[in-house]
């Protein structure tokens, strides 16, 4: 997907109303920059479709991309009724080949604008999307490691005497088993973030909310060996206050974050399987839940979670499990030899 930043030459290129609900969603309600910036390929999507739709232009074509849509004001954006934005929804699903995340992103940031546009603004009467449900996300078990396959990470890490950076990485895949956070909040820790006896830190989560995140015994081992490590070493280049810092000294980036991951999971003999920094998060809530035993409202606030229901996918139960619950029956062992026939009270009822 394209990238944007607000600070773009690509802003100018959107409608005045669609740069007013970016800076309303930006200032006001301190959505992050991310989010922002994909409510605005989101809006720019849709307005290219209605547009090609209008034109007629092929919406294979090159000329979609090119599409001019710095005209689209209220006169157009009241005329929008629920039926186009179903045949959006088609429209990505069939054509863009997206998902149900991606759909059900898109179909959020244009319930989040016409809500914009009527509720905070009373700009519009009607919402074409009000009466329209998010797309079902088929029901999946989240791809996770095992304690053992977790355990063979950290080995393979620790072990690894070939590179330079193995105590910063070593501390980063603790965070992600053992804490179980997000990606760009892991990148986003500043030393002034951590405690002075690394009991917790404190990190930015989605919409810029702040939460603690307490740290075990073995979070804290780690990043006592990395911080001992870095401050060993010559930090007088070092201009962010940034915890993981790369090998130029600035903060680490995501990119960097995931390509050693990857490195990882390769040398652990993990790679192939879907694995990926955010399944180390979900590994994390996987083995509170299952094996620390932890409750689901406990997880929920461990992991950042504002609704309870998003936590409740880590609740999956696994086949093990399951197994085990079958061997529990009480009829599990019991086999019943040929021509013995069952007795049968004379005063049986149906239940």
């Amino acid at each position: 997907m394209a990238t944007l930043t607000l600070k773009s030459e690509e802003m100018k290129l959107f409608p005045p109303i669609v740069r007013d609900f970016a800076s309303y969603k930006a200032v006001i309600e301190g959505c992050s920059e991310k989010t922002v910036c994909e409510y605005l390929l989101d809006l720019r999507t849709f307005f290219r479709y209605l547009e090609a739709e209008r034109l007629g232009i092929d919406l294979e074509s090159e000329a979609f991309t090119q599409i001019d849509i710095r005209h689209i004001g209220l006169d157009v954006i009241r005329q929008i009724d629920g039926s186009q934005v179903l045949a959006y929804m088609l429209y990505v699903g069939e054509n863009r080949s997206n998902g149900w995340a991606a759909k059900s992103r898109k179909l959020s940031s244009l319930k989040t604008f016409f809500k914009y546009l009527r509720v905070s603004k009373h700009l519009i009467d009607n919402d074409p999307t009000v009466d329209i449900g998010s797309p079902r996300k088929r029901s999946t078990v989240p791809k996770v490691l095992t304690l053992e396959e977790s355990i063979t990470l950290l080995e393979t890490i620790k072990n690894d005497s070939e590179s330079a950076t193995v105590l910063r990485d070593y501390a980063i895949v603790t965070l992600f088993l053992n804490c179980g956070m997000r990606l760009s909040e892991l990148v986003g820790i500043n030393l002034t973030d951590l405690d002075q006896q690394l009991r917790s830190l404190r990190v930015i989560g989605k919409g810029n909310k702040e939460r603690i995140v307490y740290l075990n015994d073995a979070c804290r081992a780690a990043l006592l060996d990395y911080i001992a490590y870095r401050q060993g070493q010559d930090t007088s280049r070092v201009k962010t206050t940034a915890l993981f810092l790369s090998s130029r000294n600035q903060r680490i980036s995501n990119k960097t974050v995931q390509w050693m991951i990857y490195k990882y999971l390769d040398m652990a003999g993990l790679s192939g399987r879907g694995f990926s920094v955010h399944k180390l998060r979900h590994t994390a809530a996987t083995l509170m839940y299952q094996t620390g035993h932890v409750d689901v409202r406990v997880l929920k606030d461990i992991l950042g979670h504002a609704q309870l229901n998003t936590t409740q996918i880590y609740t999956h139960i696994n086949d093990e499990n399951i197994a085990s619950a079958i061997d529990a029956n009480p009829l599990a062992h019991v086999k019943v030899q040929k021509n013995k026939k069952p007795v049968q009270a004379d005063d049986e009822e149906e239940e």
